[in-house]
């Protein structure tokens, strides 16, 4: 196993960690170096009926916990995730490359989720309805069910400790499936509330081949329902999996973040947020600003001065204090951006920053600079696919109208952000703007006590806040004479 990176890579089934022998092995790679960190398992179909039964018992065990004790356990796992807190960043750095102070934010916002579940677990109200004397109707709400999950490599750790703190902090099971990229995050989200005291039936993690794990799971009577971060192409394949259930669903899925510059707008501190914004984690973020329309009479400063602060981003190892960005996930990612660049280009796009891969210091790393692409045509690849990479798109417009029609014109509504300093302006474009999140003037638009969740094809339903444990929670009316 590489240096610093001390976790055991196995699954958690019913109680018991779970290594490779007799599995199929996946190796997990350093982006940043190339480095094998170590053979993750992946699970077989008994591996994963087991979880299932597990989870059948689970389910029964705790919808029947005091509120009292699943709060704990979600207060727990945060006081030992902030505990914790260096050696997971370094983890969640190692296999997925964000740089370290990227990480340690991650860890706080897994705990900081936890605990405000923790408080909310207490406030699962129902009502009781207005009857007649001597007859009585309530409506409850009680947990969906045993949870199928399945998060992505971008967010090692806050995607798992969604995934899991919505389903205990309700009161259902769940069997999870974080990403193979970036495993070991995962793990140590896991291992903080089973230390917190969670029944070993309660959550199970698995790792395997994507569409066999997702199938087996999602075909299983004991499974109730589906929770799933991730590309649009596959949220919709597993929602049809869903339907053939009659199974719920949440689907966290791709954006194509437009963000609206107007000429009113304060350029310096626009500037001081959206390139850092744009360019945390390597652009691998769902939602990323990636399709910036300025209005034209401060178009050419903005891509200047947008390229010019590109520029003096230090790409390299995230465990380096002195990166700014580091590699991307994985050696797909270079790949696919190149291919859009060139794309861009030969359609009459300008390179005004990057567009290359390197950057780091290792030969072995999965690179790309900080890539500015100016005057984009609609018609390129990557104004209309989403890049999920560390490259910000450029054109002007000349009117509101204009702006709003280029904002709403893809069918991803997940993020957009606006900056303007004119008031009524501001009220407009938050009406406007089709998209299930919206920054105006900031780039802060995630919290946990606020809904993460798209609209369009960028799915339904949210997660965190008191959205995210409701979506995992039915509605029961019991009537009474």
């Amino acid at each position: 196993m590489a240096e610093g990176y001390d976790t055991e890579l196995k699954l958690f089934i019913d109680g018991e960690w779970i290594g490779a022998e007799g599995r199929d092995t996946h190796i997990v790679v350093n982006p940043a170096t190339g480095e094998a960190l170590g053979a993750l398992p992946l699970a077989n179909a008994d591996d994963l009926d087991r979880a299932l039964d597990a989870a059948a018992r689970g389910f029964r065990i705790w919808r029947a916990a005091p509120a009292d004790q699943k709060a704990a356990v979600l207060s727990g796992a945060a006081r030992l995730l902030r505990e914790r807190i260096d050696r997971v960043a370094r983890i969640a750095t190692m296999e997925e490359g964000k740089p370290l102070p990227e990480a340690r934010g991650e860890v706080m916002m897994a705990a900081n989720l936890f605990d405000f579940y923790a408080g909310e677990v207490k406030r699962i109200y129902g009502r009781v309805l207005v009857r007649p004397a001597g007859t009585l109707s309530r409506v409850m709400k009680e947990p969906v069910g045993p949870i199928a999950a399945f998060c992505p490599w971008n967010f090692p750790i806050g995607n798992p400790a969604r995934k899991l703190g919505a389903a205990v902090g309700a009161g259902c099971s769940i069997v999870v499936k974080p990403p193979e990229e970036a495993p070991g995050s995962a793990i140590e989200v896991l291992k903080a509330l089973l230390d917190a005291g969670l029944p070993k039936e309660v959550a199970s993690m698995v790792f395997g081949v994507p569409d066999t794990v997702s199938r087996h799971l999602i075909a299983s009577p004991v499974t109730r329902k589906v929770s799933f971060t991730g590309s649009v192409p596959v949220g919709k394949h597993l929602a049809k999996l869903a339907a053939e259930q009659m199974m719920r669903t949440t689907m966290e899925l791709g954006g194509h973040g437009p963000v609206l510059v107007f000429d009113d707008a304060d350029l310096d501190r626009t500037l001081d947020l959206l390139v850092p914004h744009k360019f945390r984690n390597s652009g691998q973020v769902c939602v990323s600003p990636t399709r910036f329309y300025v209005q034209e009479g401060i178009y050419d400063r903005f891509v200047r001065e947008f390229a010019e602060r590109a520029g003096k981003l230090k790409v390299g190892d995230g465990l380096d204090a002195a990166s700014n960005m580091g590699p991307m996930a994985n050696p797909r990612r270079p790949d696919a951006i190149e291919a859009f660049v060139e794309d861009a280009v030969k359609v009459g796009a300008r390179v005004a920053a990057g567009g290359t891969r390197g950057g780091g210091t290792s030969d072995g790393g999965f690179f790309f600079r900080p890539t500015v692409l100016a005057d984009v045509p609609l018609e390129a690849r990557i104004m209309n696919e989403e890049p999920f990479g560390p490259i910000a798109l450029m054109r002007p417009f000349k009117t509101f109208d204009e702006a709003i029609e280029q904002a709403n014109r893809l069918p991803y509504g997940l993020a957009a952000y606006c900056f303007t300093e004119n008031g009524r302006r501001a009220l407009l474009l938050g009406d406007a703007i089709e998209s299930g999140m919206i920054g105006i003037n900031t780039v802060g638009i995630g919290g946990a006590d606020s809904p993460f969740g798209g609209v369009k094809d960028s799915g339904h339903g949210s997660e965190d806040g008191p959205e995210g444990l409701e979506a995992c929670l039915v509605t029961k009316a019991i009537h009474q004479a």
